[in-house]
């Protein structure tokens, strides 16, 4: 018994906790700004809505100021999409939808220099999940917070963070009239 607990003791240390952040539905807009918070309620990225523009644009900065990614509308695609850019203007990641998703809403969210991932589930509701094929790399859901318009994403240990939070951005922002 006790050594079974001691190799889980181990197993956590070695691959970590999920990291888990807060987010504010629904009260985003191009033009305004909101924070990204840590599950304790540190503030890790500010979402800047970029006013005045062509095409939808928001940018991802740290609690510093400075530009960690830009999320941009894709005009001209058959089917919804958005590009994710670090600041150097390098594609981090496409968020597209599917064509065709009959019961659940479906993504695909490309990776550059990574696996791909698909996000199943109910966007809309932000109850969904984004995997690399076969495992979770994180979790959209409002089910861990009991204040009003508030969600969270749990991403698994190990997973960049960046182009999970810009993808559940703009996935926001796709499906919601704001």
């Amino acid at each position: 018994m006790a050594l079974g607990r001691r190799r889980e003791r181990r197993e956590e240390r070695r691959y970590g906790e999920p990291v888990h952040y807060r987010m504010r539905q629904r009260l985003m807009s191009i033009g305004d700004d909101f924070w990204i918070e840590t599950g304790d309620g540190q503030r890790a990225y500010k979402v800047d809505g970029k006013a005045l523009r062509l095409r939808k644009t928001l940018i991802l900065e740290d609690p510093g100021g400075r530009e960690v990614a830009r999320i941009q509308e894709r005009l001209l695609h058959v089917k919804d999409a958005m590009e994710v850019e670090d600041a150097d203007g390098n594609r981090i990641a496409m968020i597209k939808k599917a064509l065709i998703s009959p019961l659940r809403d479906r993504w695909s969210v490309q990776i550059s220099g990574g696996p791909d991932l698909d996000v199943k589930g109910n966007i809309v509701e932000h109850e969904y999940t984004f995997t690399d094929g076969r495992t979770s790399v994180a979790t959209v859901s409002k089910k861990w917070f009991r204040i009003a318009d508030t969600y969270g994403v749990e991403i698994a240990p190990g997973q960049d963070p960046v182009p999970v939070l810009a993808a559940t951005v703009a996935l926001d922002l796709m499906t919601h009239d704001h």
